[in-house]
């Protein structure tokens, strides 16, 4: 149960950074809310999973998911660039964060 809520509340940290995004610097009502109620409840979540996942593994995990599909949809969507080298670069997290959840499962 850890793993999957620590997958939804690394979801929500790339949620949380797009929001932040669209508030352009907090002036911006609904995405500044929407940036607080997704980084509560992301950090709710990793609070959770610490419980019984140890910090470095559980920590990055979600940094990576966050940071991965943040890095996907400013690609796809927001018309930020691509390259051959960020596209590796993210196999290589997602490579990671794979390795670290088989590993974890193995020790």
């Amino acid at each position: 149960m850890a793993w999957i809520v620590l997958i939804v509340s690394g979801l929500l940290e790339a949620g949380w950074a797009l929001s932040l995004k669209a508030s352009d610097g907090f002036s911006r009502l609904w995405p500044s809310v929407s940036f607080l109620v997704l980084a509560t409840l992301s950090f709710v979540g990793l609070a959770y999973a610490l419980r019984t996942l140890p910090v470095g593994t559980a920590y990055a995990v979600w940094t990576g998911i966050g940071a991965s599909v943040t890095a996907v949809v400013g690609m796809a969507v927001l018309g930020e660039g691509t390259s051959v080298l960020k596209l590796v670069s993210l196999v290589l997290i997602v490579a990671g964060i794979i390795g670290l959840h088989v590993a974890e499962n193995v020790a």
